[in-house]
């Protein structure tokens, strides 16, 4: 097992310098400079001015070059300073990861928490009307623009009940809470946002779920042992679920790159200080080296996302690391 997490990765490094490369190269082809969104509101500067600020930033070389020196910075772990204010990329980055970290983290467990329920039940009451209304909500979290359910939602707890804040992390008063009240108050920011984010991912993980237990209840063994009279929450529970849990690992991994993609809209639109919104402030800015340095990180945590799940699926399945220590042998 050391041996394949050690192989997984040293791959880690390749795929990086691929992504970059693309992201690097994708986002110079795009229209407009940085010095172009500086001095939009500014006509009185002249051109000699913009040249000099784009051979400052190194934007007057060619691109491959300029992909060069970005990344001998980055192996020093260096993603060069924001053309916006000057302030170190990687320290930027370092405020704003653990808000959009934390997110991503109890979206996926809610996601598990709840699809897994709603999947086994609808394959144990196939055909029933909670099997069916479970459909019907899948289809309708499928086909739901999650920026039109943020608003949606924004306008009944927020504006409507005024039971939930509607931007931000924290509230105004925030620094006179005591410890429970500050917990509470972050809660109630957060709640929205993860509901929100998980909802997509809650609806397809739940299909699945169902699709493989229906499977897995049709093999031999589970009916051998409904044959021998085991208890039926026994059978469910014990033989059948841990089998029909192997794919949703590898699904729940997969879902790690649309938690972070969309991680760009809500925290837009709640305001969350976040690295979605640096990345969209950064987009809007032209801002070449905050674009790139979220870009990585985020492709990053999605690798480490998969290689996580493949050794969940590890852990869950034996005769994989048996096959593993095999082939080690």
């Amino acid at each position: 097992m050391l041996t394949y997490i050690t192989r997984r990765l040293i791959m880690l490094i390749p795929l990086l310098i691929g992504i970059s490369l693309i992201s690097f190269l994708v986002i110079h082809l795009s229209p407009g400079k940085p010095t172009d969104v500086q001095f939009q509101f500014n006509q009185k500067v002249s051109l000699e001015v913009r040249e000099r600020l784009e051979k400052l930033y190194g934007l007057d070389k060619p691109v491959l070059v300029q992909y060069g020196e970005w990344l001998k910075r980055m192996a020093r772990f260096d993603f060069g300073r924001s053309f916006i204010d000057e302030r170190p990329v990687t320290e930027k980055i370092m405020e704003r990861i653990p808000i959009t970290v934390t997110i991503n983290i109890l979206s996926l467990g809610l996601i598990f928490l709840m699809a897994v329920p709603i999947g086994v039940f609808s394959a144990v009451k196939e055909g029933s009307f909670y099997d069916r209304a479970m459909t019907v909500f899948v289809f309708v979290g499928f086909a739901m623009p999650t920026f039109w359910l943020a608003l949606l939602l924004m306008k009944f707890f927020g504006v409507t009940l005024h039971w939930l804040p509607v931007s931000g992390m924290r509230s105004l008063q925030f620094e006179y809470y005591t410890f429970w009240g500050k917990l509470a108050d972050y809660a109630r920011h957060l709640c929205l946002p993860v509901c929100i984010s998980a909802f997509t991912g809650l609806a397809g993980l739940s299909r699945y779920m169902r699709t493989n237990m229906l499977h897995v209840l049709r093999q031999d063994y589970i009916r051998t042992a409904k044959a021998k009279g085991l208890n039926q929450n026994r059978i469910y529970f014990r033989h059948a679920l841990k089998n029909a849990l192997l794919p949703v690992i590898t699904i729940l991994g997969l879902s790690v790159p649309g938690l972070i993609g969309g991680s760009v809209i809500f925290e837009s639109i709640f305001a969350i200080p976040g690295m979605g919104k640096l990345f969209y402030d950064g987009v809007m800015s032209r801002d070449y080296p905050v674009i790139m340095g979220v870009l990585v990180i985020g492709a990053f945590l999605t690798l480490l996302g998969n290689l996580l799940a493949d050794l969940a699926y590890c852990a869950a399945d034996p005769r994989i690391r048996y096959s593993d220590e095999k082939q080690e042998s």
